[in-house]
């Protein structure tokens, strides 16, 4: 079993920030990459931004220059510093890991936290 909690959501007037946590924990092998996923009303759940474990970030056009993403690889923690932000960004965030369990897995998994509600009031 693998456990993500994650934490840092709330209310925020448009032009501030909020900065979200994730760790992740339990039956781990490795970690490829941890990201941020968000999902509006109404809308299909979005990428946010993702880094893997070389480094690489990977951000949607909506949030660049705004949000930044970051890792603590020997923690399994990524951080969302989101600056900036509008009403647009308004969304439960949801946090990502993929990686395996197990070293004899020979597909990753995905896992996924519970959500974190982030609120723009303009």
């Amino acid at each position: 079993q693998v456990q993500l909690v994650e934490s840092g959501g709330g209310l925020v007037q448009a032009g501030g920030s909020l900065r979200l946590s994730c760790a992740a924990s339990g039956s781990i092998f490795t970690i490829v990459a941890m990201g941020w996923y968000r999902q509006a009303p109404g809308k299909q759940r979005e990428l946010v931004a993702t880094k893997n474990s070389g480094g690489g970030t990977n951000y949607a056009d909506s949030v660049k220059g705004r949000f930044t993403i970051s890792r603590d690889n020997a923690k399994n923690t990524v951080y969302l510093q989101m600056d900036s932000l509008n009403s647009e960004d308004t969304a439960v965030y949801y946090c990502n890991a993929r990686g395996y369990s197990d070293y004899r897995n020979q597909y990753f998994e995905d896992w996924w936290g519970q959500g974190t509600q982030v609120t723009v009031s303009s």
